[in-house]
């Protein structure tokens, strides 16, 4: 098959190292496969295989994720048998993009995906009607399509996030790193890793761990980096936490830190399936995290992980003590199924054969 992946920017966002590791694997099976991006550059471009060809359609980055010069001309002179579109912009484009191989290579199936708690645009919308086929990485989001987008359910598909970095062996809870921060064994270390945006949460995070009770000894560990950063930053000193609250910035690879981590804390509101969740689960951390679209899906609701009703910021911290005191063998046995649970549900290979196994139904079947 020739695939086609069209993503905005490669920025370090969830849905951009998903579409990174798609290529990758779709090249590795040997698929000709082509990761197409509006814009160059980006901090996820060097983790692109050689095997996958590159087509960057700004000679210049513009800043402007919407800006696709020459797409159209790009997709004629090499027409793709599967193309998918991921992040809301590619999305965006899904119409156009089908319209422009419904005559030249009528077999060609344009593949949509929803992967996103926020409110979709009207561009969005209307490729979703044209899209030959959608990918929703939750069941939650494809409750979505159904009751908000009157989407009928044979057009959707749920196939979940991968696993960008595979788990390790052995863990060393108490290594170098929290040492590096100043986290002694006994310190709870609490792990965030998200882009700094205002959707994903990181004062909320602040807000809620600004009130644990004193006697705790706590750390909160926010990787990533983004927009919201400073403000985060900010308030961070304003509560005098500096001590408490670190910003770890951009880490390519986060495996160092799940693996240092006790537990893992989200705040976002708007999921469709939280590749961080899933990946600390892989680690054998244990989640608490606030209710958003796909967050029960990361982990075994009440075993694994707790999902808190948005701005209850009471039952966030009480959760998080009752997590900080329980008994260290009932940890170590929630930890083992949370790895099992991710391991078994996000196995890279299995959702990777099932997106493969995707395209060839859809190249099979006459377009409609």
């Amino acid at each position: 098959m020739k695939i086609l992946v069209i993503q905005d920017y490669l920025r370090s966002g969830g849905t951009e190292r998903q579409s990174v590791l798609l290529a990758n694997a779709f090249a590795a099976a040997g698929h000709a496969t082509t990761l197409l991006t509006f814009r160059p550059g980006g901090p996820l471009a060097p983790a692109v295989a050689a095997a996958v060809q590159r087509l960057i359609l700004q000679p210049i980055d513009l800043s402007l994720d919407w800006f696709a010069p020459g797409l159209y001309r790009a997709i004629e002179r090499n027409p793709p048998d599967i193309v998918l579109c991921m992040g809301r912009m590619a999305n965006c484009w899904a119409h156009a993009i089908h319209n422009v191989l419904v005559d030249r290579q009528p077999h060609s199936a344009v593949v949509c995906t929803m992967r996103t708690g926020k409110k979709l645009p009207w561009l969005f919308r209307r490729s979703l009607r044209v899209a030959r086929h959608i990918v929703a990485n939750s069941h939650d989001a494809r409750a979505t399509l159904r009751s908000q987008h009157h989407l009928v359910a044979e057009k959707i598909s749920v196939i979940h996030n991968s696993l960008v970095f595979p788990a390790e062996s052995a863990l060393w809870r108490n290594g170098p790193l929290r040492a590096q921060h100043g986290a002694t064994p006994a310190t709870h270390v609490m792990l965030n890793v998200a882009m700094f945006r205002r959707e994903k949460g990181q004062r909320e995070l602040i807000e809620i761990v600004s009130g644990l009770p004193d006697s705790l000894d706590w750390q909160l560990w926010l990787a990533g980096d983004g927009p919201e950063r400073a403000t985060c930053e900010k308030l961070v000193v304003e509560k005098r936490l500096g001590a408490r609250v670190k910003f770890l910035g951009l880490i390519r690879d986060p495996t160092p830190l799940y693996c240092a981590a006790d537990l893992a804390v989200h705040a976002s509101w708007s999921e469709a399936l939280s590749n961080f969740l899933i990946e600390a689960q892989a680690h054998g951390l244990l989640a608490v995290a606030y209710e958003a679209q796909g967050i029960r899906e990361c982990f075994l609701p009440g075993r694994t992980g707790w999902a808190i009703a948005r701005d209850d910021r009471t039952a966030f911290r009480d959760t998080l003590t009752r997590r900080m005191s329980e008994p260290a063998i009932a940890h170590a046995e929630r930890s083992a199924d949370a790895r099992a649970y991710a391991r078994q549900n996000f196995d890279t290979a299995r959702q990777v054969a099932a997106y493969l196994e995707l395209f060839q139904t859809l190249l099979a079947t006459p377009a409609p």
